[in-house]
């Protein structure tokens, strides 16, 4: 594995920790990636869960799970005031994988997508 690389990623309820227990056990722990739920927390808790854990990393990435959800609109905001922060939405483990090793941010995104496929004909 390459230098270690900061991210948030956080996501509704558990899918943040549950993607990065994932990442863990196929890359090792030391990924470094943070975990953080929008659960319980009002726009302003999530915004400032995000930045704290932001701050604490010096992480300049931050996953979402979905491209329209509430981590992602803080995410959005957060990005206009911080613009070194990229925010990146759709979240699989491919794509963190990706970033963990060493992967542009272009390159995380491609790998992802080309990683979708459908496997049976459905009958």
């Amino acid at each position: 594995m390459s230098e270690r690389r900061a991210a948030v990623v956080a996501g509704h309820g558990r899918f943040a920790e549950g993607i990065i227990s994932a990442v863990a056990q196929v890359m090792g722990e030391g990924h470094g990636l943070v975990a953080v739920t929008n659960a319980d927390r009002t726009p302003e808790g999530i915004e400032q869960a995000i930045r704290e854990a932001l701050d604490r990393t010096g992480a300049t990435v931050l996953f979402t799970d979905l491209p329209a959800g509430s981590c992602t609109f803080v995410g959005a905001r957060l990005a206009r005031a911080v613009p070194q922060l990229r925010v990146v939405t759709g979240t699989s483990l491919p794509m963190l994988l990706s970033f963990v090793s060493g992967g542009s941010l272009e390159k995380v995104v491609e790998q992802a997508q080309a990683g979708i496929r459908v496997i049976g004909d459905g009958r």
